[in-house]
């Protein structure tokens, strides 16, 4: 990239029609406010999920309930993700990326001053609606600011690397502030910094050219319906179970949302949002269902273990966050080393062994009891699986743009984004409804476990604990902390069967270590479909990669 001229002049290799940004930037200042909002839109994954179980508390939320805080923003954001690039190229990119960034703050604001769940859930929404404008914005716009060659290349290696390293600031950004300050902070933060970035983007970025187009609103209606219809089901299913009228009704409607949204994609709208010609390629198509299990496999590691470690272990938020940091940093090295050999191991190769390992690694959480340690158990897992997604995540790239046309290179790109984040959502729906079905089963079938401690209380206490309406009857995955405290609070004598190490306690820990350990087997489910899509849809011939390792990864 050459440096803007003071007047207002594009960067050089720029289209004729943009207009110059209002003042002149080093070439590094214009890549810092573009990879600065992608790591925070990237970073937003992870800080959050450190903070779920301080949420969870506040807000009075079973760990079920909690998904909510996720995918309200992942559904939103894959969902969207599509209609968001496709309004900064009739809108104008820095147009869009600077409302996108607008939405995005708005949202956090929101979230981190929310009094009831509710306000919660509506701010991580708009969250995820700025991030799915902002987020293929800013990466269209390095097309923009930089010229094609080395400048474009450098620009691009710091883009993917600064995907990676959100994850891993995340981890550590959400321990520290939620131990420090409150979960609020992991919010508030992207506050000052997307007020800057905007800024920052308003005075020094271009303005591109506007195409001609129209918007497919009906498509990204159907899709995001009918995906949280479907993630909505899931969830109450692991509340009530799947004998309740409401499941039926909810599931039949997210069947009838999907299959209209297929066909009003493919035979309705004249510029459909995702047009299924992009599915045909066999290798693309096989691409896009690994990715689907890599986001259920990451999203459904990071939340059952952040539960795990602070509602098993007694990790503090901070610790919890560093015990994620390896994790981070392995996907990292894995990325890079693939890079390098892909052109000449192949794809095969390193997809099976990629989806192998998934499933390994889940199957080896699925072992999990309320004994399990950091360093023997967790952890040997946290890496394989870490491992797994770095063989993944570039060859899945070139598999989805091998042979594509240059008109749809970024869609197919940026499709496996949103097969991560939709993945993520409805991969974690399924394992939390396997996770409140153990939940309930091991409930009802351990509860004389506590009989012993039961025994040792008043009788009034007892009777409000399993009476017909005591706290322990109605309690189908466990008693939340606030309602501990209050019936303690109205009934001290019952202090000692909830109090640390007490019969309650064990009880509990037992509940949450054997139904994650159920969450996490039908994630390895999840992962035998991706190894059969690996070794029997995915062929990409050596020949149809692109040379040398200038592959970007786009997922994250």
């Amino acid at each position: 990239m050459t440096e803007t001229k003071t007047g207002g002049k594009a960067a050089s290799g720029t289209t004729s029609g943009e207009r110059g940004a209002r003042r002149a930037a080093h070439p590094g200042l214009v890549l810092l406010v573009i990879a600065g909002a992608q790591m925070m839109v990237v970073l937003d994954g992870t800080i959050v999920n450190i903070a779920l179980p301080s949420m969870g508390r506040y807000f009075g939320k079973s760990q079920t309930d909690m998904t909510w805080a996720l995918n309200a923003y992942t559904l939103a954001f894959g969902g969207l993700l599509l209609l968001g690039g496709r309004m900064g190229d009739i809108f104008g990119r820095r147009r869009m990326f600077v409302f996108g960034l607008g939405l995005f703050t708005l949202g956090s604001f929101l979230a981190g001053i929310a009094p009831n769940f509710g306000l919660l859930l509506a701010g991580r929404a708009i969250q995820g609606v700025g991030g799915a404008i902002a987020s293929p914005t800013a990466l269209s716009l390095i097309t923009t600011e930089f010229e094609e060659g080395a400048a474009r290349t450098k620009a691009l290696g710091v883009y993917a690397a600064v995907s990676g390293a959100g994850a891993a600031l995340g981890l550590l950004l959400g321990g520290i502030l939620t131990n420090y300050l409150s979960w609020r902070w992991v919010l508030f933060v992207n506050v000052p910094i997307g007020i800057a970035l905007m800024t920052g983007a308003f005075l020094y970025l271009h303005e591109s050219d506007r195409l001609k187009g129209k918007f497919d609103f009906v498509g990204a209606l159907l899709s995001v319906a009918g995906m949280v219809a479907t993630v909505y089901g899931f969830i109450h299913v692991a509340h009530s179970g799947w004998s309740n009228t409401e499941t039926f009704v909810v599931f039949a409607a997210a069947i009838l949302l999907l299959v209209s949204f297929v066909y009003y994609e493919a035979r309705v709208v004249a510029e459909p949002m995702m047009p299924m010609r992009i599915f045909e390629n066999r290798n693309r198509g096989g691409a896009y269902l690994v990715m689907f299990v890599v986001g259920a496999a990451m999203f459904g590691m990071f939340y059952f273990i952040t539960f795990f470690v602070q509602g098993v272990r007694d990790y503090s938020a901070l610790k919890a966050g560093f015990a994620f940091l390896p994790v981070a940093l392995t996907i990292g090295i894995t990325s890079q080393i693939v890079a390098r050999i892909l052109v000449r191991v192949g794809l095969k190769p390193l997809l099976i062994t990629g989806t192998v390992l998934i499933t390994l690694s889940l199957l080896w959480f699925s072992t999990v009891d309320a004994d399990s340690r950091y360093l023997t158990k967790l952890l040997p897992g946290m890496i394989t699986l870490a491992i797994a997604m770095g063989c993944l995540f570039v060859p899945l790239t070139s598999a989805a743009v091998s042979r594509v046309a240059n008109t749809d290179a970024g869609l197919a790109s940026a499709l496996l984004n949103v097969g991560q984040q939709v993945g993520g959502a409805l991969g974690l729906s399924v394992m939390t409804t396997v996770f409140g079905t153990a939940g309930r089963n091991y409930a009802s079938s351990h509860q004389k476990d506590l009989r012993p401690g039961i025994g040792k209380l008043p009788t009034d206490v007892q009777g409000q604990l399993v009476g017909s309406n005591g706290l322990l009857t109605h309690a189908k995955n466990g008693v939340q902390p606030d309602a501990i405290a209050a019936f303690v609070k109205q009934h001290p004598g019952a202090a000692p069967f909830f109090a640390k190490n007490g019969p309650y306690q064990d009880f509990n820990h037992g509940l949450l270590a054997h139904a994650s350990g159920q969450g996490f087997l039908m994630g390895a489910a999840f992962g035998v479909v991706a190894i059969i899509a690996a070794v029997f849809l995915i062929n990409v011939k050596k020949t149809d990669l692109p040379a040398g390792d200038g592959v970007v990864a786009g997922a994250h």
